[in-house]
């Protein structure tokens, strides 16, 4: 009997340990990703090229562009950390687009790059498993601003044939240049009251030094009431002065024309922390972010 006792214990004591593993163990494994690298959207140039991260078996699936940062002068479609695999888990195609870079073309050409992309996605995106109807623009920093100028002056997607109708909502991560004439006066006049020289390669310089042109390239320049602008989220570093007076200006112009908008400003990160952990669990500016981009498929 007391044998008996002693093996009905120890079973009982195996399924128990059995059980709390399991529930350490994730429910889920990650979807396996599918990466197609370096296909080129133009053949101007070698950096118009994308890469393409989608789900087994991927079929009209919504779609991330994503749009690198690096100032306009540096960085490429390869840094993207953990969002693929947080995409694809979620049963999405995740595009990253390279584009030109200062100073070997000016501002505008970028601007001209992001949209051909853009197109080309659109028209192919389908081979790949992605939904043409249900893209979703999104970049960090220099790439939020792209990400915010494309969503919403539709004369870069017109010049491909292309509305602001194929965007079903936009995420900028940490941009400074919605407004710049503003980022501009803001940056010098800090130097200045400070006695410091000016940046050799300042928002001035990138972006020309023609007020009219400054004005042209603000996102806030071109918000308009029944344009087609789709929704906005705007995910600023809340301890960064300047991204976040820029995520609350942009704000402020898309809810004067009614566009749908949600500012969500991030804690306790920085500028790179931010980008670095979007896709991770417990992130709160990952939540936010899955959070709308599940209500703006729904429109």
């Amino acid at each position: 009997m007391t044998k008996t006792i002693r093996n009905i214990a120890l079973l009982s004591l195996a399924s128990l340990t059995l059980a709390a593993a399991q529930a350490q163990t994730p429910s889920t494994s990650p979807s396996k990703l599918n990466s197609k690298q370096d296909i080129p959207y133009d053949s101007a140039d070698p950096r118009q090229k994308l890469d393409i991260y989608s789900p087994e078996g991927a079929k009209n699936l919504p779609v991330i562009f994503w749009i690198h940062g690096g100032g306009w002068q540096t960085g490429d479609k390869s840094s993207v950390q953990v969002k693929p695999q947080a995409f694809v888990d979620k049963n999405f195609v995740f595009v990253s687009t390279d584009y030109r870079l200062l100073p070997d073309v000016e501002i505008a050409t970028i601007f001209r790059d992001v949209a051909k992309s853009l197109r080309w996605v659109h028209d192919h995106i389908a081979e790949h498993g992605g939904d043409p109807s249900r893209i979703l623009v999104m970049g960090h920093s220099a790439g939020a601003q792209l990400a915010a100028l494309i969503s919403i002056d539709d004369r870069y997607l017109k010049a491909e044939g292309l509305s602001l109708a194929i965007i079903k909502g936009c995420v900028p991560v940490d941009g400074d240049t919605y407004d710049v004439p503003a980022i501009i006066e803001t940056a010098e006049t800090r130097c200045r009251v400070h006695g410091l020289p000016l940046p050799t390669f300042g928002h001035r310089a990138k972006f020309g030094n023609d007020p009219a042109k400054h004005r042209d390239y603000s996102a806030v320049t071109h918000v308009a009431k029944d344009k087609g602008i789709p929704p906005f989220l705007l995910l600023p570093v809340a301890a960064h002065p300047d991204t976040t007076a820029q995520a609350q200006r942009l704000e402020t112009v898309l809810k004067e024309a009614g566009v749908s908008v949600t500012r969500f400003p991030a804690r306790e990160t920085t500028h790179n922390k931010l980008n670095e952990n979007l896709g991770l669990p417990d992130d709160p500016a990952t939540k936010a972010l899955f959070d709308f981009v599940a209500e703006a498929l729904k429109k």
